[in-house]
């Protein structure tokens, strides 16, 4: 058998893996040795710029099965019964860098790629069913206050609790981010969910609200701060490691996909405005419905080709899946796609990982741009319309027609407030009747530390008042527990919790 020799990455031999090319034995290095100067140049453009949030991650593939018969609420076949399809999961903080710790408390991103017989579908979600703010408009600003400060490039507290106590919308999330599922043990071990409210479209074109769950197999399980702490100092890839190692072992982890379905009609006088973001749907209204397992069985072979290039979009639906008018989704929908066309290139969606794997893919007129490998044939037309055989669209089989956008109806009642359209009645619930009482003392110690991380009398003054509006009693307990502490606490000062919360 022949013996693998080295080349350049056109296919010519390589002389030499060890030395350079120069005049004479110990003479200058000469620029024109291409191998040395290919090396080199390749080297220092191995990193893509990392994703502005979800940066630290890690993931695997899997497949989708369909468990349960929801063909009454979607004509998608990626979940019709007896339906299987291959997918990729990926997992990550929200906040923090590429080289930081994975038990930080964050919120955790589960990204689902679907490769199904009609395109990709992607999920993009997280594990919490809410979020922070509701319109994509603030996104920015909500990213850049839990980011580092452009001065020290240091996390601050005043910054983190500034934005939140002026955003009351947010106090669902923070309650959910404070409390016990901040911090999780493993992804393996915890819940994920779509958190949008999505659209599902019948055979018949009727149409339904949706919203995902994916249920752990492996239970729910969280960290304590001591021991999140200790695996950040011993252990920053925990999670990564974790996920990897069991899935080697044949220990595949598995989660179980419910919905909520909502008939059409009921988002136009439901109690509060079912595409906010920042609430969620009680069971008691709109039960868990089972539509499948999602099993990850399969280690990426190689981590960057397969998971830092891989690019998951809002955008990418299928037939039998929409939008919704939930304003954070319809924004994630443009801006997703277009972080992807900047970080990884414009023809991302070209790569193997991202690339859809139907027997019919069909023709895009989509043209040119860096990077592209993949192109019709050389008299196939490159323009729609055209009149020399091209592909044109089908209308039928991608399921338009006339939808929510045109229901003036909806579009008011989605814009207008509801019966129990409050920011902080669900994050009292939350933590009153979810959380409890071991919980509810943690989670007391938790925002008593951060709050006291902040400097500004104004801003802690706020976070006390947004704690109040949560619960009275919590915000009194959480004004007691400052002044106990002795007030102003100091950021860094010995004794007090005051690392940001990452986000």
């Amino acid at each position: 058998m022949t013996e693998p020799f080295t080349t350049t990455t056109s296919g010519a031999p390589v002389a030499s893996d060890a030395h350079a090319l120069t005049v004479g034995a110990d003479g200058p290095v000469v620029l024109h040795d291409h191998y040395l100067v290919e090396k080199l140049a390749q080297f220092n453009r191995e990193r893509v710029p990392e994703r502005v949030v979800h940066a630290k991650g890690g993931g695997a593939f899997g497949t989708f099965t369909v468990t349960g018969d929801v063909s009454a609420y979607t004509r998608a076949a990626v979940f019709q019964p007896g339906a299987e399809t291959g997918m990729l999961a990926r997992f990550s903080t929200v906040a923090g860098e590429h080289g930081s710790p994975d038990t930080w408390r964050d919120p955790r991103g589960f990204a689902l790629k679907f490769y199904t017989s009609e395109g990709n579908y992607d999920l993009v979600g997280n594990n919490t069913p809410v979020f922070f703010i509701r319109d994509g408009i603030k996104f920015p600003d909500f990213i850049h206050s839990q980011k580092r400060l452009p001065g020290s490039n240091l996390r601050d507290n005043d910054m983190q609790w500034d934005f939140w106590s002026l955003s009351p919308e947010s106090a669902h999330q923070v309650t959910w981010l404070m409390g016990s599922r901040g911090l999780p043990r493993s992804w393996r071990e915890m819940n994920g969910y779509g958190s949008h409210t999505y659209q599902w479209i019948n055979a018949a074109g009727e149409r339904f609200w949706v919203k995902y769950h994916f249920v752990s197999a492996q239970g729910v399980h969280a960290l304590s701060d001591d021991e999140a702490a200790q695996l950040a100092g011993s252990d920053a890839d925990h999670h990564i490691r974790d996920l990897h190692e069991h899935i080697e072992a044949g220990e595949h982890p598995r989660w179980t996909l419910k919905v909520q379905v909502m008939p059409y009609e009921d988002a136009k006088s439901y109690r509060f405005n079912p595409f906010d973001l920042t609430k969620v749907w009680p069971h008691d209204d709109y039960p868990l419905v089972e539509v499948g397992v999602m099993e990850l069985n399969r280690n990426p072979e190689n981590y960057f080709a397969e998971i830092e290039q891989a690019t998951f979009a809002p955008s990418n639906f299928v037939p039998g899946i929409a939008a919704s008018p939930d304003k954070m989704l319809l924004a994630r929908i443009f801006s997703y796609a277009d972080a992807h066309r900047y970080r990884v290139g414009t023809n991302h969606a070209q790569l193997p990982v991202n690339a859809p794997q139907t027997h019919d893919a069909g023709h895009s007129y989509a043209k040119d741009g860096n990077m592209r490998f993949e192109f019709a044939g050389a008299t196939t037309p490159v323009y729609a319309p055209n009149s020399r055989g091209g592909a044109h669209a089908e209308p039928a089989r991608a399921g338009e027609s006339s939808g929510w956008e045109s229901d003036g109806e909806l579009t008011r009642s989605a814009a207008t407030l509801h019966a129990q359209d409050d920011d902080f009645g669900q994050a009292g619930t939350l933590y009153r009747e979810v959380f409890d009482d071991a919980e509810r003392s943690r989670f007391l110690d938790t925002i008593t530390g951060h709050v006291g991380g902040v400097r500004d009398d104004e801003i802690r003054e706020r976070a006390i008042g947004y704690w109040t509006n949560v619960d009275a009693d919590l915000g009194a307990a959480l004004r007691a527990a400052l002044r106990a502490d002795g007030a102003p606490v100091e950021v860094g000062e010995p004794g007090t919790a005051s690392e940001p919360v990452r986000v």
